[in-house]
């Protein structure tokens, strides 16, 4: 299974970005799919994750600001950002899982400064 994100880039503080992550090579439908991020000088940290039946849960940093969604006929899993904040500025790694075994992306850098 190959997992590629996109849709990060530079944006002002408040403004928004919708990030996709495009999991391939799967015949069944991927389990839980997630999105985490890693600031610079910090370690990896969750931001929202989507289950197979839709549900979904959220960091306490972006409750409220982010939605994450997913595409099931596609493996798709997306990530609408709103109200951004510079200490949102990270890269931003998309992760399915199928069973036992967990697929990462290669990750989308986002930039929030004025």
């Amino acid at each position: 299974v190959q997992v590629v994100e996109s849709g990060g880039g530079l944006v002002q503080p408040g403004g928004s970005l919708r990030l996709s992550c495009a999991a391939s090579g799967s015949a069944t439908r991927l389990d839980t799919m997630g999105w985490y991020r890693r600031a610079p000088g910090k370690m990896r940290e969750w931001v929202a994750i989507v289950t197979e039946d839709t549900g979904t849960n959220y960091a306490d940093s972006v409750k409220g600001r982010f939605v994450i969604s997913r595409d099931n006929a596609n493996n798709s899993v997306y990530l609408q950002m709103n109200g951004l904040r510079p200490e949102d500025t990270a890269v931003y790694y998309c992760r399915a899982s199928l069973g036992y075994y967990v697929y990462w992306g290669q990750g989308t850098q986002v930039t929030v400064s004025s």
